[in-house]
């Protein structure tokens, strides 16, 4: 599909994004194995998450979607820990490198043998940080030679392990902390770098027995969880791009409500603001333990700056639109640090690039980074998504700020996380 982008003189309206992408996934695969039945409202509607209920489904754990007074309910009906089936097929975790790593912490635990696999992209995202901590817990997991999808998980009992991640990743942890949640005796994840902490947010909520510190947690096997109404906020990182689309408009003033506001997620709001972004935070409430607010956004004059270390790590998946921004800032942007980039679901690094070098940006990559100068004009082009909804989303709001209309070629890459991004776009964009 291809999508055309026009440039906008204006950003206004009032917006809610799709329900967190991260916490939806956690959300489904915990009450999955609760006991009794969870409500969980805003789901992500992006095919990812579809993914993790497909998957779940075809283990046994049934789901429905229902509407509650205009809010779409997902209730699913949990198996508890030890109610999971064997399924009858491959595992189909489509794009999702969410799922497959995640899930595959609870399919080492289970008493069979399981296969999980995705898409061509997905088939070629290594698996080797997962494999590792899993084979420590007395699990054992067959791959390819590069240690890719599929992933064949011989179930069996595991038991706990002290581990400390050599690189920053919140789908590694909860990966190690769901087989903890399985095993026997205590399992302990340390981190370096501090990383989204949803996991442990929700495995508290449906009471596992997890002991949390600064980048620091430790579960004890064995614990039922029970099932409970859960609320998913708004995805910030889906936020980020009419956040960015409202601070390089002429004129701005846009609000996003029901964000949600997880202190290792609001990194991004801090760099924009250090930046020179008008960011107003106008409410804000607590529900499962995640902050949620509400979000005013006006034209501002954005300085730029250096992005690395920890910040990197917090911000990994707003480097794209980021980029975007840096373009039009006074100083431009220097983004180091993110060599994971090179292992998504395209290489974001490369695809940011050749879509800059198409529009007429000058940008320089690095093994694990990029460096746009500042000032720059986008140039009206023909740019490629490379099956990753990131760069279609980034290059999208590119578009507004262009000498004239873009087309955005894959964009139907966007529904990986956010299906009704482009009608969400033309709500709130003047031309």
């Amino acid at each position: 599909m291809t999508e055309q982008i026009s440039p906008a003189r204006a950003i206004h309206g009032v917006i809610r994004v799709p329900g967190d992408k991260s916490i939806s996934h956690r959300y489904a695969m915990l009450a999955a194995i609760a006991q009794g039945e969870s409500e969980i409202y805003n789901y992500s509607t992006g095919a990812d998450c579809a993914s993790t209920l497909s998957c779940l489904e075809a283990l046994g754990a049934r789901h429905g979607f229902s509407n509650l007074n205009g809010h779409s309910v997902l209730k699913m009906h949990g198996k508890g820990l030890a109610g999971l089936a064997a399924p009858h097929e491959v595992l189909d975790a489509g794009n999702s490198g969410s799922t497959i790593r995640m899930l595959s912490g609870i399919l080492a635990a289970q008493p069979f043998t399981s296969e999980i696999g995705g898409d061509e992209s997905l088939s070629k995202r290594p698996m080797g940080r997962i494999m590792s901590p899993l084979a420590e817990m007395g699990a054992r997991i067959d791959a390819s030679d590069r240690q890719c999808p599929p992933l064949r998980i011989h179930g069996s009992a595991l038991h706990g392990i002290d581990y400390s991640l050599p690189i920053p990743s919140a789908q590694v942890k909860s990966c190690v902390l769901l087989a903890g949640l399985h095993a026997n005796g205590e399992t302990t994840v340390r981190e370096r770098i501090t990383t989204r902490d949803h996991t442990e947010i929700a495995l508290r909520e449906l009471g596992a027995d997890i002991t949390l510190e600064p980048r620091f947690a430790r579960i004890r096997g064995g614990i039922q969880l029970s099932a409970k109404r859960l609320f998913v906020p708004g995805d910030i990182s889906s936020a980020a791009f009419f956040i960015v689309a409202a601070l390089v408009a002429r004129e701005a003033d846009l609000i996003v409500t029901s964000v949600g506001l997880n202190p290792t997620r609001t990194v991004i709001l801090d760099v924009l603001r250090s930046m020179g972004a008008m960011i107003k935070l106008l409410h804000v409430e607590e529900a499962n333990g995640e902050l949620i607010g509400n979000l005013q956004i006006r034209t501002s004059r954005i300085r730029g700056g250096v992005i690395e270390g920890p910040t990197t790590a917090a911000l990994i998946d707003e480097i794209p639109i980021l980029s975007v921004l840096g373009a039009l800032s006074e100083e431009g942007l220097i983004v180091r640090n993110a060599a994971e980039l090179r292992v998504k679901e395209t290489d974001r690094i490369d695809a940011l690039a050749r879509n800059f070098r198409a529009m007429g940006i000058t940008a320089a990559t690095t093994a694990d980074g990029i460096e746009i100068p500042g000032k720059q004009k986008f140039r009206a082009a023909t740019v490629q998504s490379y099956g990753d909804h990131r760069i279609a989303m980034a290059f999208s709001i590119a578009g507004l700020a262009a000498d004239g209309p873009c087309f955005i070629e894959g964009a139907e890459a966007a529904s990986i996380s956010f299906p009704e991004f482009y009608a969400t776009l033309q709500e709130i964009a003047i031309v």
